[in-house]
């Protein structure tokens, strides 16, 4: 086999690595990336819609990956640094007989899909646990951003704080019967996938919810806001589910390759859980940021004038 440069390239597996060690920060960063040019410019290309809409969809797309990557920079650090002392001294934070069960056979800890699922439990679970305040905040920031007030302000004011050894904490939970049950019956699956999934449902119904209720949002604005976020993420998780069985064959395949080159790695099955992670999380960002704008702010100017 011809060895290709990606397969050893130091910007892909330090892409990898980060993705695999806070996979909540990198579908942030990912998102915040594309949504302050890429979603932008998809919304105001889009056809015959009123400018005012387009308007309001760009301050929401702003809004959202602003608060979301600050919201989850502060709070997936903590965990995934409180994971990664897990990682290096299991015996440490884990019960003997909870690292034989996740172990499963498998030669390492590290090297177990059930241990992967458990760790990536907290880690990518952290998005959907803050989703609903990242909506609130997201909804509270369209009006300062319409009226082209900087969201710093806002933004400073909001700080989450851990105390605590998290290692410990999440040390004992990864201890439970529930997880170790859920570890063992759903690590097969396509579980990152949908925990993002999961995650976008619930920050979108949250920022509906927001935005209906809002006091500072214009009333002849509301529903058009609302369609868009429902129409996009409705679109966004359909459309990613198909994309990554397209893609399966070629990921496989490429996963493969991989590991031949990088066969004495010793971060080899880091860099695959990465690649299991930031799969659906680029999908989803292309899909999100690029290809459905500009048709979700179509159809909700068509929705809200019916």
């Amino acid at each position: 086999m011809k060895v290709q440069p990606i397969y050893n390239s130091k910007i892909l597996k330090k892409g990898l690595e980060f993705a695999a060690d806070n996979g909540a920060l990198f579908t942030a960063t990912a998102s915040l990336a594309l949504s302050t040019i890429a979603r932008p410019a998809a919304i105001l290309a889009a056809p015959k819609t009123d400018k005012e809409n387009k308007k309001y969809a760009c301050a929401k797309s702003l809004a959202s990956s602003a608060i979301g990557y600050g919201l989850m920079l502060a709070a997936s650090l903590p965990v995934a640094n409180a994971v990664k002392k897990i990682d290096e001294n299991p015996l440490r934070y884990l019960k003997s007989a909870t690292i034989k069960n996740l172990q499963a056979g498998e030669k390492t800890l590290a090297k177990s899909k059930r241990y992967g699922f458990a760790t990536q439990l907290f880690k990518l679970g952290l998005g959907f646990v803050i989703a609903v305040p990242k909506s609130i905040m997201t909804c509270a920031l369209i009006p300062p951003i319409m009226s082209k007030i900087s969201p710093q302000k806002d933004k400073k004011s909001q700080n989450i704080s851990f105390t605590g050894n998290l290692s410990k904490g999440i040390g004992k939970l990864i201890d439970t019967n529930f997880v170790q049950k859920m570890a063992e019956k759903f690590h097969g699956t396509k579980f990152e996938q949908h925990i993002i999934c999961l995650t976008d449902a619930l920050a979108t119904g949250a920022f509906i919810e927001q935005t209906r209720t809002s006091k500072k949002i214009k009333q002849d604005r509301k529903k058009a806001l609302m369609f868009n976020a429902g129409i996009s993420t409705g679109l966004c998780i359909a459309g990613s589910y198909g994309i990554d069985r397209l893609l399966k064959k070629p990921t496989e395949k490429f996963i493969g390759n991989f590991k031949i080159v990088n066969k004495n790695s010793p971060k080899l099955e880091k860099y695959i859980e990465g690649i299991k992670i930031a799969k659906p999380a680029l999908i989803m960002g292309g899909l999100y940021y690029i290809a459905i704008p500009f048709v979700s702010t179509f159809l909700a100017d068509r929705f809200d004038n019916r």
